[in-house]
């Protein structure tokens, strides 16, 4: 499908422009008393949080996204490609668009259960709504928009899945170290299911991740098909 160069920069410009503002924003002047929420105090900062991680992980691809409009290449062929579209497309389809969902879809389905669970109305007083809609809605909306904006060949879903994977892996450790080290878990959910629940929990959220990028293997492929169907002929010549 065709999408002009000038619409593409524009919506990279933009998005990297809104999740680095958000990030910025949410470091320096989202603050939680400590009395009001234990996590406050446990190691990590702000780092510990997947919401978090995953908006760097989006201002970081749209940027690269957007100086590959400016630098690189957009063309369908995959000959001779730079640096910079490689590394945009293995983290758009290892990273980005399997951790927006993710992390989108896992916050408001939490929220509609019980949101004490995942986001407790307190901090309402502390997180603004555009703040907490950039960092659950917009992601979700972005990527999903990023897929009809910009053409992508899925790499082997092996290799693919290796990035989301080692990433995944890091992450469930690294919230094992802070619940060491604070005594607290990472999120309210994970104080309310005992031991065997906990690794239900854990592997249906790796589940649904690695179900996340299957999606998006068969969206990118439906999307362009007419562009895939090409670049398969071609090198069928």
């Amino acid at each position: 499908m065709a999408v002009s160069n000038t619409t593409r920069i524009f919506f990279h410009a933009v998005a990297s422009a809104m999740f680095w503002y958000a990030i910025q924003y949410e470091y320096n002047y989202v603050k939680i008393p400590v009395d009001q929420h234990p996590m406050a105090r446990a190691i990590g900062g702000k780092f510990k949080y997947l919401t978090f991680l995953n908006a760097i992980c989006q201002a970081v691809y749209y940027t690269i996204a957007l100086v590959n409009d400016l630098m690189g290449s957009n063309k369908v062929s995959q000959k001779n490609l730079p640096l910079i579209r490689k590394l945009r497309d293995y983290i758009m389809v290892s990273l980005a668009f399997p951790l927006a969902t993710n992390v989108s879809t896992t916050f408001w389905t939490l929220m509609a259960i019980d949101r004490e669970l995942v986001f407790p109305k307190f901090l309402d007083d502390f997180v603004p709504s555009w703040l907490n809609h950039i960092m659950h809605t917009m992601i979700l909306v972005c990527i999903v928009a990023e897929l009809f904006v910009t053409f992508r060949k899925y790499p082997t879903r092996r290799n693919g899945m290796f990035g989301l994977i080692v990433f995944m892996t890091g992450y469930l450790i690294w919230i094992h170290v802070i619940r060491h080290y604070s005594g607290v878990w990472v999120y309210p959910v994970l104080d309310v299911l005992p031991f065997a629940l906990r690794i239900v929990f854990f592997v249906v959220v790796i589940g649904l991740t690695a179900l996340f990028y299957i999606l998006g293997e068969h969206l990118n492929a439906g999307i362009w098909a007419k562009e895939l169907k090409q670049l398969k002929s071609s090198k069928n010549k």
